[in-house]
């Protein structure tokens, strides 16, 4: 079925307007930063193919994104660096980037939906949804900016650190990428907290 804006709609009925969806790519890699984006979709608008973007493939994500930013009534990207991963951790760094989201908005929200995750720090009502990105429009289009935003970084990391592929894996922990993490021992962008990285530093 993919995301609707039924918690859009929820959110307006309660007297609120400009509703942002706030979510972020980059939880899990082993290097590179986190991203969040934030969006605020105009009403009724819903551009083709619009979902989660772990659904889409990459020219469908840059389809999308482009017409995202083109359309939303306002947009922003935060993200928070490997080495605030490895100060705060990543659900605190992940929590930092979505702040930075926020704060880069020209218009402020008064209310967000975000995927599984709130931000205390924020006093804007906020409702963390299960599988946001798979169930509202908002969040979906948020998840779209963040990855391709994010996967845009990580080929900018291709280019200073080519032997670790970074254009290909975007820093996840892949067969490929944990072969040369090994092979090489981890580069500036990796993140030091993570596992497999600090057994590398380890041995």
């Amino acid at each position: 079925m993919g995301p609707t804006d039924f918690f859009e709609q929820a959110a307006r009925a309660r007297g609120f307007q400009r509703i942002g969806g706030l979510d972020e790519a980059g939880r899990g890699p082993l290097a590179g930063p986190v991203v969040a984006a934030i969006v605020i979709l105009p009403r009724h608008w819903s551009p083709d193919l619009l979902d989660d973007s772990k659904l889409l493939s990459e020219q469908q994500r840059q389809t999308l994104y482009e017409a995202i930013t083109t359309r939303a009534f306002a947009w922003a990207i935060g993200e928070a660096s490997e080495q605030e991963i490895d100060e705060l951790n990543i659900l605190g760094a992940t929590r930092l980037a979505g702040c930075r989201a926020i704060a880069q908005l020209p218009i402020p929200p008064d209310y967000l939906l975000l995927d599984a995750l709130d931000l205390p720090t924020v006093s804007v009502p906020q409702r963390p949804i299960i599988k946001g990105d798979q169930l509202s429009l908002s969040i979906a289009a948020a998840s779209i900016l963040a990855k391709v935003s994010r996967d845009r970084i990580m080929n900018t990391y291709h280019e200073r650190f080519p032997q670790y592929q970074f254009h290909l894996h975007k820093g996840y922990p892949t067969q490929e990428h944990l072969r040369r993490l090994h092979q090489f021992g981890p580069c500036p962008g990796h993140r030091r907290s993570f596992r497999p990285v600090q057994a590398c530093l380890d041995a």
